[in-house]
């Protein structure tokens, strides 16, 4: 794995989504003051480097990706465990989220995912605060 997702958790985004972008931004002003996250879009030579590293199986789907402490996580299991980065009124939402049986959560996920673009305007630019 590449040395961003082993020294500091990553959050892998569709940097051309509209959802994603707004998604990205939610997250990044509600963190908690401890936390070290780092947004990066897919196609970018830091997402496809740190996929590159990934096993074949995910290497292939077209999702989001959250890197944490070295663990890959995709589709809704990804998007539920961004809350723990979140503070408290928001992380309290996780153990809720997980009672949800992880086939309907991805079913959801694809759904939104498969509809996104309808909804969520496209960005001129990719604008996800990268450091």
């Amino acid at each position: 794995m590449s040395e961003l997702g082993t020294t500091r958790d990553v959050l892998l985004l569709d940097g051309d989504c509209g959802l994603c972008h707004r998604l990205a931004t939610f997250v990044d002003r509600r963190l908690r003051s401890d936390v070290d996250l780092a947004y990066r879009p897919i196609l970018s030579a830091d997402g496809e480097a740190l996929i590159a590293t990934f096993p074949e199986a995910l290497q292939a789907l077209d999702t989001v990706y959250l890197v944490r402490k070295g663990v890959v996580h995709t589709r809704s299991a990804a998007a539920i465990r961004t809350l723990l980065y979140m503070r408290w009124w928001w992380r309290w939402l996780f153990p809720f989220a997980w009672l949800v049986p992880k086939p309907l959560r991805d079913v959801a996920y694809r759904t939104v995912a498969k509809h996104r673009h309808r909804f969520f305007a496209r960005p001129k630019v990719c604008t996800f605060r990268i450091d």
